[in-house]
């Protein structure tokens, strides 16, 4: 009955821009736009789904109530690490290894809380 989770909103100031920044950034292509609403899908064909924000945006950490961020898997960790480095992408931590799994949480254009992966042992 329930396939799975077809695509999750992001709200941000400039839907367009932050869109834009997926493509770029982590090799996303924008495959369907409505109004303003723009739709990026990653190269594994998860989705997500780039809305018109309205108001001012909270504070928030990363423990903070509600959805806190969007884990990237990728195959190659470091070339990835480096690649966003090279784009000017901010870091919030250093990478680590944890228990075999590579990690490092980063911000998009818009600062919403990103974390690549490269797991040991994949937890599918």
């Amino acid at each position: 009955m329930f396939k799975g989770f077809e695509h999750t909103g992001i709200a941000s100031p400039d839907p367009e821009r932050l869109a834009q920044w997926y493509v770029d950034c982590l090799g996303c292509t924008i495959n369907f736009r409505y109004d303003a609403n723009v739709f990026v899908r990653a190269p594994d064909g998860t989705m997500l789904e780039i809305i018109p924000a309205e108001g001012e945006r909270a504070p928030q950490t990363m423990k903070d109530p509600g959805l806190r961020h969007l884990a990237i898997e990728v195959d190659d960790f470091e070339a990835a690490y480096q690649k966003l480095k090279a784009l000017g992408v901010h870091f919030y931590t250093e990478p680590a290894n944890l228990k075999g799994n590579l990690i490092v949480f980063f911000a998009d254009a818009d600062g919403n809380y990103l974390h690549l992966i490269r797991r040991e042992k994949p937890l599918r």
